[in-house]
């Protein structure tokens, strides 16, 4: 049951995503062939008296899609895609990566208004034999910053902490109403051959009302974007391997396997898929929608669109690259189920 709310979760994204590029697209009066859930041989359909649109799930729960009228080649329909302004096409094209974004803030709402207590930046103690504390840190002391990130909430205050201190770091604390730098080598830990620097002591609680709520939920919204992004840079850096990433499969895996340690935790794993889902489809890259979204701004500089045939050859290719990458992840996360 837990793999079934896992795949659920994963098509109610999708759907999201979906739903922003349709609704957008009936808003500026773009016909639309069809709106489908799932990928492969259709297992429901209905076309609508009304406007002709085909609604479409599919076997795969993983994917989905939004078909209209002149999106990938030229139509001669009145209200096809490409006869619409650029700016109407970007907002389209962008829809669906900003629905999961979206959507992805409000789970992230929840889980902080379901925590008990919402953490501070102040030191309220140390663990026994705390090496912060025998660098200089002491209780009381506001950590404005850790090295060069600033931290306003607990969450981007152990998230400095794990990316920065595994090297000796300036840590900026408020004390006594004068900032002071303390020089800290934290403790260390392992996690998949990657060393991460580890907090030593416990921060205050702060009070929850609704602007603390407001604030922990933008600051920790922000925080999984830079999560992701860094993410992103580690991978293209080689400082992560391809053997930390994971595809759909390995994705519902790991939602199954969370929901099982707890509500909260499966809540926040399904924020960080939907706001991971925004981000990499903002990038920039062909047949993603950020790729999409490129081009159009190079129409909108230029005042005429990249000759179609080249643009479409373009996004094939980028889309070719994916399906391949995807297939190998695939294979092995598929793999991974039975080694475990």
């Amino acid at each position: 049951m837990y793999y079934v709310l896992a795949i659920l979760i994963f098509g109610f994204l999708i759907f999201i995503h979906e739903l922003g590029h349709y609704t957008t697209a009936r808003l500026f009066g773009v016909t639309v062939y069809e709106f489908a859930i799932g990928m492969g041989p259709k297992l429901l359909t209905h076309v609508s008296a009304k406007t002709g649109i085909r609604y479409s799930l599919r076997l795969l729960p993983f994917g989905g899609f939004v078909s209209m009228a002149g999106e990938d080649e030229e139509s001669e329909d009145e209200n096809a895609l490409n006869k619409k302004p650029v700016w109407q096409r970007i907002i389209i094209t962008a829809a669906g990566a900003f629905m999961n974004l979206v959507i992805g803030v409000i789970l992230i709402a929840v889980v902080v208004c379901s925590t008990k207590a919402l953490g501070s930046t102040v030191i309220l103690k140390f663990d026994d034999g705390a090496v912060s504390e025998s660098a200089g840190l002491r209780v009381g002391d506001r950590i404005a910053k850790i090295g060069t990130q600033p931290t306003r909430t607990a969450d981007e205050l152990s998230y400095a902490i794990m990316r920065q201190g595994a090297a000796p770091v300036d840590v900026t604390v408020v004390r006594g109403g004068e900032k002071v730098t303390v020089r800290v080598d934290f403790s260390k830990e392992e996690i998949d051959g990657m060393v991460y620097g580890a907090p030593d002591f416990v921060v205050r609680a702060v009070e929850k009302n609704v602007g603390t709520v407001l604030s922990h939920t933008w600051y920790r919204s922000i925080l999984t974007v830079r999560m992701i992004w860094e993410s992103l840079f580690d991978l293209v850096t080689g400082r992560v391997g391809m053997n930390q990433v994971s595809g759909p499969v390995g994705v519902t895996q790991a939602m199954a396997e969370t929901a099982k340690a707890g509500f909260l935790n499966f809540v926040y794993l399904s924020a960080v898929i939907a706001i991971n889902l925004g981000v990499v489809n903002l990038l920039p890259l062909p047949a993603l929608d950020g790729g999409r979204i490129f081009f159009l701004l190079i129409e909108l500089i230029r005042g005429k669109p990249l000759n179609p045939e080249v643009e479409g050859y373009i996004h094939f290719a980028g889309l070719a690259v994916l399906m391949v990458l995807m297939v190998v992840i695939t294979c092995k996360d598929v793999l991974g189920l039975f080694r475990g």
